[in-house]
């Protein structure tokens, strides 16, 4: 599954059978190569200053919605995540270097499998690059291992 596809995809509370918001953006650890969290666009109904799901809490990423426990488990980035959840970490539209320096164009998108999160794939403007090859990711840019 894509970013492009999973935005604005709904989150539903199982326990309370309702919608509490969509998915608005991803955090990605560069440590561990995977979606960390999903920050959510929430409903009226769900706290204004919490918006983010870390991936733990998630029960399951479906076809036509993500689940949750409860709205519980909204809550707000904090550690290494508040760092990775700033608008100067965010993967599409960052551009993309491997260690030896060179360019490798700018992420269009970022493929990763929706039962554990982890990234599959940069799809930049230029090439598709193995997700396992990210070693770093900071305010200038995605680094990856050579190819």
């Amino acid at each position: 599954m894509r970013f492009s596809e999973a935005k604005n995809r709904k989150v539903v509370s199982t326990s309370g059978a309702v919608t509490v918001g969509k998915i608005r953006r991803f955090i990605v650890d560069p440590r561990s190569v995977s979606v960390a969290a999903i920050v959510l666009h929430t409903n009226k109904n769900v706290d204004g200053s919490n918006d983010t799901v870390f991936w733990r809490d998630l029960k399951a990423f479906g076809r036509d919605a993500v689940t949750i426990e409860s709205a519980d488990v909204i809550t707000r980035p904090e550690g290494d995540f508040e760092l990775l959840a700033d608008k100067e970490h965010r993967v599409l539209g960052k551009p993309v270097l491997d260690d030896g320096g060179n360019d490798l164009g700018q992420v269009k998108d970022v493929e990763f499998d929706p039962a554990n999160g982890r990234i599959r794939a940069l799809l930049t403007d230029s090439e598709e690059i193995e997700g396992d090859r990210i070693i770093g990711l900071g305010p200038y840019a995605l680094v990856v291992r050579s190819g």
